[in-house]
């Protein structure tokens, strides 16, 4: 009975790492810049961004790759141009996307969109420029969510840590937006005095990523310093806490904050030492039912797609996939179909494969 039991835990552990060895990557595009942000319009038609400083059009079927926009970015540090969503509203299609401009002698993190039509993009717009207090080139989010009639953005400390707790400025903070760039009615600061309108939450450090399951809850992920990389529920009027409480530390060594205290919301994970979450989806697609509901992450420093298996808003495991790689992965989006796709630092989109 007991060799019998060993077999049987033999075979579930081979099970176990087979399953795993059966997600692979296959390389379907190659640039040479950094593949900031991803957005599909459908299957076979993508927009993408490069960090340098362009908005592209590909086509999946055609090979066809077409330059359409080149917004004035300040392409400095970790500045440059960043997210993009494409996005119905009505009978007209937009992109809306996010980059970092010098708006009177500082560089912020703006919005803008443009309409799009037969791969090409129209009447572009700046929607919102960010106040930011900061000189750094550090920091800048800036990822996109589109919730009902609303729009998320995540925004970076820029590097000015104590700004992330001050509501006077956008530096580390969670945005809910109108379509048009204004603050959102029912905001959880629309009516207090000194407070930005726009913001849903503060005390963030550097949110790179954001997500939403069926049932509408928001999450995003964060950078912490050297450890104390979060995944936190994004709830409004919350502080999460930067700098004042982190798991992370100094790179030199010493502590930052406490990592607890009451007001201030806990992760519900962090990671020490670092994996460094940038993009991240929860994934609803229909093409992998065991993946319905749980959240991936591209993982740049640890280079690695993460996936967290979720029970509701807990992380009950954790998997890690395509080390083999070694690639800095960047963003994650998901096709209609439900195909899962990376974009890597050097430059390349990858389709998840099992």
């Amino acid at each position: 009975m007991k060799s019998l039991k060993t077999i049987i835990l033999i075979l579930s552990c081979f099970l176990s790492i087979t399953t795993l060895a059966k997600v692979a990557a296959k390389e379907v595009f190659k640039t040479n810049d950094i593949i900031w942000g991803l957005t599909f319009i459908n299957e076979n038609e993508i927009l993408f961004t490069e960090r340098g400083g362009k908005i592209k059009y590909h086509n999946f079927e055609t090979k066809q790759t077409k330059d359409l926009l080149a917004p004035s970015v300040k392409a400095r540090g970790q500045g440059g141009m960043l997210d993009i969503v494409y996005k119905k509203i009505g009978d007209k299609s937009y992109a809306y996307f996010t980059y970092s401009s010098e708006v009177k002698g500082a560089v912020v993190t703006t919005l803008a969109r443009a309409q799009y039509s037969n791969a090409q993009l129209k009447k572009s717009e700046v929607l919102l420029e960010t106040k930011i207090i900061s000189d750094t080139t550090r920091h800048f989010g800036s990822r996109l969510l589109f919730k009902g009639n609303f729009l998320f953005m995540t925004v970076g400390d820029r590097g000015e840590r104590k700004y992330a707790q001050d509501l006077s400025y956008h530096n580390g903070k969670i945005l809910r937006l109108n379509f048009d760039g204004s603050a959102a009615k029912g905001n959880p600061f629309e009516n207090k005095s000194g407070a930005l309108k726009e913001i849903w939450s503060y005390g963030h450090r550097n949110p790179q990523g954001i997500g939403m399951n069926q049932k509408g809850d928001v999450f995003s992920c964060e950078f912490g310093p050297r450890g104390g990389d979060e995944l936190n529920l994004v709830k409004p009027g919350l502080n999460y806490g930067w700098p004042v409480i982190t798991y992370g530390k100094e790179y030199w060594g010493p502590s930052i904050g406490e990592e607890k205290k009451k007001g201030m919301e806990q992760p519900l994970v962090h990671w020490t030492p670092s994996i460094s979450p940038s993009g991240m989806v929860v994934y609803e697609g229909n093409k992998y039912k065991d993946w319905q509901g749980d959240i991936f992450l591209a993982a740049l420093g640890s280079e690695h797609l993460r996936r967290l298996k979720m029970d509701g808003n807990k992380v009950i495991a954790q998997e890690s996939y395509l080390e083999e790689l070694e690639e800095r992965m960047r963003q994650i989006a998901i096709s209609p179909a439900g195909e899962l796709y990376l974009t890597t630092d050097s430059g390349k989109i990858l389709k998840v494969v099992r």
